[in-house]
């Protein structure tokens, strides 16, 4: 069985930062890509950043220089720093995790998703 534990978010005022962690745990061979999504009300989910395992990082277009995505492989967690936050960045955020996991001796990745967590920036 594969989780995937998000923590960090919560209200915080326009310009204030907050700091989102990710941690996979169960029985698996590996992480590769890890990344961050984020759904509004009303809006489609959009990407906000991901990275490999190489620590290669993407981000979406409204969150860059602000957003900063890293990793501890060691430990399979993701981490998402968010400065200069805006009321904008308002929305669930969700963590995802390309797993890969031993069965039969064979390798498989699968998709896996956190809970989300709900970030509010506001005065």
């Amino acid at each position: 069985q594969v989780q995937l534990v998000e923590s960090g978010g919560g209200l915080v005022q326009p310009g204030g930062s907050l700091r989102l962690s990710c941690a996979v745990s169960g029985s698996i061979f590996g992480v590769n890509a890890m990344g961050w999504y984020r759904q509004a009300p009303g809006k489609q989910r959009e990407l906000v950043a991901t990275i490999t395992s190489g620590g290669s990082s993407n981000y979406g277009d409204s969150v860059k220089g602000r957003f900063t995505i890293s990793r501890d492989n060691a430990n399979n967690t993701a981490y998402l720093q968010m400065n200069s936050l805006k009321p904008e960045d308002t929305a669930v955020y969700s963590c995802n995790a390309k797993v890969v996991r031993m069965h039969r001796w064979v390798l498989n990745e699968d998709d896996y998703w956190g809970q989300g967590t709900q970030v509010t920036v506001s005065s």
